[in-house]
């Protein structure tokens, strides 16, 4: 089922309304002091307000399994840049052109959530599913940025392969970065108008991350229909029961 919305727990809402109001053109559908549900076109952005206190352990490395970022595709990446620069945002990497011949960048916003950019349509190199391909690039340039997908580092392809095939999500196309040392390959699973972005490495040792429910960051994707049967129950956020897949990705479901 195709990802309802991103849950990014902040430490001041009003804040990041703006952030992502301001420099990435999302539209405001109800905010207050303790939470914003924001519209980022092909799904929400939900902001929940938690205190400061604990420290996120999300190391932005790629080898941390589990979340690695929000990506959103754009018409122009060079121009959001100028403006990002302009409001001091901090750059994880800056513009440069990728493999599958996209403009990409890397930044985060006020708590530490890594969000990418990306321009132009994914020449894959492997095609697995064309019909999901020719979607994907029947959406076109968006007017305003489009949430696009979840970044996810994995140890084992075929193992999230199998448990996200519960969601409804099937192998699309794939990357390869012939001149990354890591053996650094990205796959990319495909339901609807949303992906997930699946990050594996076979030649480097990766490092675990216990989910964190509470700290400022990235907190939870939601999916249209129900968890898969082998998810990990992580307790409840205000009466919403969250899982995770078998790295660590926290999720739930509309009827979970």
């Amino acid at each position: 089922m195709p990802i309802r919305s991103v849950v990014i727990n902040v430490t001041d809402v009003a804040r990041s309304v703006d952030f992502y109001r301001q420099l990435l053109d999302a539209r405001v559908v109800e905010s207050d002091a303790d939470s914003a549900v924001l519209d980022v076109v092909t799904a929400t952005l939900r902001l929940r307000r938690v205190p400061a206190g604990e420290v996120s352990t999300f190391v932005a490395d790629d080898l941390q399994a589990g979340f690695r970022h929000v990506g959103f595709k754009v018409a122009d990446l060079q121009d959001r840049v100028v403006r990002l620069h302009a409001a001091d945002v901090p750059f994880h990497l800056e513009p440069i052109h990728a493999e599958g011949d996209v403009w990409i960048t890397f930044f985060s916003d006020p708590d530490g959530t890594l969000v990418e950019l990306v321009e132009g349509p994914l020449r894959y190199h492997e095609t697995y599913d064309q019909a999901a391909v020719d979607a994907d690039w029947a959406l076109g340039d968006p007017d305003r940025p489009r949430f696009d997908h979840i970044g996810e580092t994995v140890a084992d392809l075929d193992v999230t392969r199998s448990y996200f095939e519960q969601l409804g999500y099937l192998r699309m196309a794939g990357i390869h970065q012939p001149n990354d040392s890591r053996g650094f390959e990205i796959d990319f699973l495909r339901d609807g108008d949303t992906s997930l972005e699946i990050f594996t490495f076979s030649g480097a040792a990766k490092t675990r991350r216990e989910p964190q429910l509470m700290a400022p960051g990235f907190a939870a994707v939601e999916f249209d229909g129900h968890v898969p049967a082998n998810a990990t129950p992580l307790g409840a956020v205000e009466g919403s029961p969250r899982f995770a897949d078998p790295d660590g990705l926290v999720h739930f479901a509309t009827e979970s």
